[in-house]
């Protein structure tokens, strides 16, 4: 919509135009045996000065319209351009999404867990992947949000436990003297969907995994959702025999009571915390605080985004037992990874480059430590 000028008046504003708009409805419609009360679910799409304001108007109109629908009846949203390139973008991938899916076009990448002590493999992580050459890569918890929002994301997430499951069915077998576990990540959405739980022990069943080889990772926004839910299926999955870790702990909605309420095994530490050992004198104490607490509650702890050697040093003396990260490797391919697995037959898994050429830390480490070198030369 346009801001609309009447005789008389200045241009009207933001929220004067939606408030006309609710008015008109408040009244119930007469009908043949009765009267109907609607209500209305209103997009604005403003356009500022200089701005193209033809049909890309109306259309940022209708996606607007779309994201007050999706927040119930009787509510408005007001998008602008910026926002709509950014949702228009988010619809085309979430409709590629769905048709890399039903194309058997989607992946699944590993990385590996390690003892963080001595190196040892120990398990691995399952994460999505979407490599699509005629578009810049995605984010996994880009992918993730936009497949929850479409629904997609219960479908996408079976099919990524089910796959992972029967690769790390196949490397026990090459190396049964070593089994390693498997982590998957779980979304709100998929955890509350109906017969979660029976989901799990179906692919469990198919596949022939251990289900204490399983680990379903998840964040601490799963218990804001339903906790009386949440509890119910994280008690049929402990039931199954699966383990459960609380992911990026202490960056969401975290409470204490969290880790003796509900049925946790392990503990993540977030690997913003573990970026923040580089970047502040002495370290950060959040790791070891994190670490300690966990172990009081009997609780494993695994370290994320673990990159360089201080980082793994620092973990060792906290006594963090697992860790994962680009010092110790990338999230790569199933293949890549069993060749990993192949190096060192009978005498533990270990990666083959650990303890001589290490992965370059992440590009997000790489600035902020750069960034602090430039902070002190001008002190």
């Amino acid at each position: 919509q346009r801001p609309v000028r009447q005789p008389g008046q200045g241009v009207v504003q933001r929220g004067v135009l939606e408030a006309r708009i609710d008015h008109a409805f408040v009244e119930p419609f007469p009908v043949r045996h009765g009267s109907l009360h609607i209500t209305a679910s209103v997009g604005l799409a403003f356009a500022g000065p200089g701005e193209d304001v033809s049909d890309q108007l109306v259309v940022n109109a209708d996606i607007a319209m779309y994201q007050a629908k999706r927040r119930g009846g009787a509510s408005h949203a007001i998008i602008d351009l910026r926002e709509a390139l950014l949702s228009s973008d988010r619809f085309h991938i979430a409709a590629d999404l769905a048709a890399a899916f039903a194309g058997e076009r989607l992946d699944v990448a590993y990385q590996p867990i390690v003892q963080t002590s001595d190196g040892l493999i120990t398990g691995v992580e399952a994460l999505l992947r979407w490599n699509d050459p005629l578009r810049e890569p995605i984010r996994t918890t880009t992918m993730v949000e936009i497949a929850e929002q479409n629904g997609l994301i219960v479908q996408v997430g079976e099919w990524v436990l089910e796959r992972s499951c029967r690769d790390r069915e196949t490397w026990r077998r090459q190396h049964p003297e070593s089994p390693l576990t498997l982590a998957v990540n779980v979304s709100p959405r998929q955890l509350l969907a109906p017969d979660f739980a029976s989901t799990v022990d179906d692919v469990l069943e198919r596949t022939g995994m251990d289900p204490a080889a399983l680990t379903l990772e998840m964040t601490e926004s799963i218990f804001i959702e339903d906790n009386d839910r949440t509890m119910s299926v994280l008690g049929a999955l402990k039931k199954l025999g699966v383990r459960l870790a609380l992911d990026d702990f202490g960056t969401g909605y975290s409470s204490l009571s969290y880790l003796e309420q509900f049925p946790v095994d392990i503990v993540k530490i977030d690997q913003g915390f573990i970026a923040n050992i580089l970047l502040k004198p002495g370290g950060s104490p959040m790791p070891a605080a994190i670490t300690h607490l966990a172990h009081g509650l009997g609780l494993n702890v695994i370290a994320e985004g673990v990159e360089t050697v201080a980082q793994r040093d620092e973990m060792v003396s906290i006594g963090c037992e697992m860790s994962q990260g680009y010092y110790y490797a990338r999230p790569m391919p199933g293949a890549a990874l069993a060749d990993c697995l192949g190096a060192s037959p009978g005498q533990g898994l270990r990666l083959p480059s650990l303890g001589t050429a290490h992965p370059r830390p992440s590009p997000s480490t790489q600035s902020a430590v750069a960034n602090r070198r430039r902070r002190a030369s001008r002190a």
